[in-house]
């Protein structure tokens, strides 16, 4: 999953640019900013990993934004003037999308953001990343140990977080909870289930086999998903 925030001082073009995302299940909107200060906000209060910003903004353009931040997420630069694409690839953004923007342009960049993301990703160590995060349940904070996930079920608005021993309910949403899972252990299977990969017995057609309670347990794999996951298999060879 992709964390985005979108940065531009017209609603119209924010506008057009949370339509297009919506139609993308790969990426989540974390916030639309009218300027980049709403922007610095965001990135200070949120995982951000993709920003569409606007160039031309009022009190601090786009660029100088950029420019400001230490460490930033990846940034695709929209505007209504193409002389200032050179700038922009200087800084080593994604792409540069001129206004008004297409919906087969604006799939080219996302694609291209998404295979930079997935590098930069990949290339963390191991060893680097946590072991457990916390998710309130039961009116308190429950910890969650990434290795005793067998799978995540989404029902409606709760999270059932599915355990060796166990389970653990939490009121959130899907896309909330993928974001703190490790990209390397967990699969998006289906639109109501995230794996772990660990976990896997075996696939049989359009399902998945765990064992769950010494019980074989099959999960539906979307057909969205199905491509991704064999293709995760055949690399990890599982």
């Amino acid at each position: 999953m992709i964390n985005a925030i979108i940065v531009d001082d017209e609603p119209l073009a924010l506008d057009v640019l949370e339509t297009f995302i919506d139609q993308l299940p790969e990426i989540n909107l974390i916030q639309r900013c009218e300027n980049a200060f709403e922007a610095n906000e965001a990135i200070k209060n949120h995982k951000v990993d993709l920003i569409f910003l606007d160039i031309q903004m009022p009190q601090l353009t786009g660029i100088d934004f950029y420019k400001s931040l230490s460490n930033p997420p990846a940034v695709i630069f929209t505007t209504a003037y193409s002389n200032y694409a050179v700038e922009g690839f200087e800084m080593d953004a994604v792409d540069y999308l001129v206004k008004p923007i297409s919906l087969d342009r604006f799939m080219k960049a996302v694609n291209k953001a998404s295979e930079k993301i997935k590098s930069a990703r990949e290339s963390i160590p191991d060893n680097e990343m946590d072991e457990f995060f916390f998710v309130k349940a039961d009116k308190k904070l429950v910890k969650v140990n990434y290795n005793e996930i067998l799978y995540i079920e989404g029902l409606k608005d709760y999270v059932i977080i599915r355990l060796e021993k166990g389970r653990v309910i939490t009121l959130q949403t899907m896309k909330s909870l993928e974001e703190k899972l490790p990209v390397k252990q967990f699969k998006r299977i289906h639109r109501s289930y995230i794996l772990s990969l660990n976990k896997i017995k075996a696939i049989v057609g359009n399902t998945v086999e765990v064992i769950e309670n010494d019980k074989i347990k099959q999960l539906p794999i979307g057909k969205n998903y199905r491509d991704d996951l064999l293709e995760i298999v055949n690399v990890n060879r599982l």
